[in-house]
């Protein structure tokens, strides 16, 4: 685990009264680092990743690609792993238990590579993650041969996993609208399938830049897929190949501090992230154009000068992850914001539709629930210490609230450690010099 040391609890957020002019370094993406872990590990030959993030989830993927027979060599202080594939053929250790922690996307893409096992494996997770469906998955993976065992409550972790061989190219379909990282799971293993996969959904995917993000990076490394439109994919045999890797900083992450440029005034830049990415998390800023934010997109970099913004209506549905960050935003505006599209992030670590709400109206927000959503309407804030629910993006996004009001405190603070484990400091670091 990588939990920050010595945080007190709950952490105090001090205002920030001058504007902003920072350049803020980012750790790397997670959902880019957790696919190429796992392609590195099924690939042919030796993969060096750099820029890589070590934080909760990635350790819980680091720890089963190593479970799971790949070789790896990891160095913290450079941000970069080594890793020696097993070309797509699991060698599991004796014990073959698998642990995803509280990572859903580790969750998701192991139990698919559970497939290429030809023995009993058994994949766990930590009790929040236990309570996260994954009876899309599990379904998606028994109508591809795979017998799967759940050992506790159907539909959930932990389960028993084992593949079988196919005789011909196999098919599947599944429902786009539950969580992308099934779908994104079953394209990552597809390649080392020993006839491939034809993968066809049967409504529209949720987070659908996330599964861009995956046929990009399984290109990368090689693999042949195919996007056929309308939610197919043909994902040809192959595997495979390690070579030099590059992640790019977290879009996600970087929200944070494009939303503080918004909230304190001034400028934020972030290098390395820019018009060329494959995250669609950068459309978060499209957002704060819209309620009147400067953007300006390079091909490596992003900046944002905030100032006085209105509230705006939004579908969150490919940017949920930033879901949270704007309700901190609109906190700020000068009328109500609206969004939709983000009914699926009540199965997230928590349900984030209500987390928002009734943390918001903690801090003296008018704020309600949505069908898909949530609606908010600014309006004088009170001193509160915010409840985060063991969910990294409540702490982040809430921490923003503290740099625009006074009296907020974040319970919890060290779940940010989940993703972003120096955020605290990151955030401390934009705060201007006093003269």
């Amino acid at each position: 685990m990588n939990r920050p040391v010595a945080l007190p609890d709950p952490y105090p957020i001090e205002p920030i009264s001058t504007p902003l002019n920072a350049v803020v370094s980012i750790p790397g993406s997670k959902s880019i680092t957790n696919r190429a872990l796992l392609c590195a590990a099924l690939a042919h030959g030796s993969t060096h990743l750099s820029g890589v993030l070590f934080a909760d989830d990635t350790e819980a993927m680091l720890g089963c690609i190593s479970a799971l027979g790949a070789q790896v060599d990891v160095d913290r202080e450079n941000c970069s792993v080594q890793i020696t594939g097993m070309g797509g053929q699991l060698h599991p250790d004796s014990e073959g238990l698998l642990n995803a922690v509280q990572s859903g996307t580790t969750a998701r893409f192991i139990a698919a590579a559970m497939m290429l096992s030809r023995r009993d494996l058994i994949l766990d997770a930590s009790p929040q993650m236990r309570a996260r469906p994954m009876a899309t998955a599990f379904d998606a993976l028994r109508s591809l041969g795979a017998i799967v065992d759940e050992t506790d409550l159907p539909g959930f972790l932990p389960a028993r996993i084992r593949g079988t061989a196919h005789s011909a190219q196999p098919s599947v379909r599944l429902a786009g609208d539950i969580s992308s990282q099934f779908i994104s799971g079953l394209l990552l293993v597809a390649p080392c399938l020993e006839f491939g996969l034809r993968l066809e959904l049967t409504t529209v995917a949720v987070s659908a830049p996330y599964l861009a993000m995956t046929v990009s990076v399984m290109r990368s490394f090689g693999a042949v897929v195919q996007d056929l439109g309308d939610g197919a994919y043909v994902v040809e045999p192959g595997g495979y190949t390690g070579l030099e890797y590059a992640v790019e900083p977290d879009a996600s992450a970087a929200s944070y501090f494009f939303a503080a440029a918004v909230i304190c005034g001034g400028s934020v830049r972030i290098d390395g992230l820019g018009s060329n990415s494959i995250q669609g998390d950068i459309g978060f800023v499209e957002v704060l154009s819209q309620m009147g934010a400067m953007v300006q997109v390079s091909p490596e970099s992003i900046t944002v000068v905030g100032g006085p913004v209105s509230g705006v209506r939004a579908d969150f549905r490919d940017i949920s992850d930033t879901a949270q960050t704007i309700a901190a935003v609109a906190v700020f505006a000068d009328g109500p914001t609206v969004i939709s599209g983000i009914g699926f992030i009540r199965a997230k670590e928590t349900n984030r539709i209500a987390a928002v709400v009734s943390e918001l109206r903690r801090c003296g927000v008018n704020a309600n629930e949505l069908d898909d959503g949530f609606e908010i309407h600014p309006g004088p804030l009170r001193p509160a210490v915010v409840q985060t629910y063991d969910d990294h993006r409540m702490a982040m996004s809430f921490a923003l609230i503290g740099l625009g009001s006074a009296g907020i405190q974040i319970a919890d603070p060290s779940c940010v450690s989940k993703t972003f484990p120096d955020f605290f400091e990151v955030l401390e670091s934009i705060r201007p010099e006093l003269p």
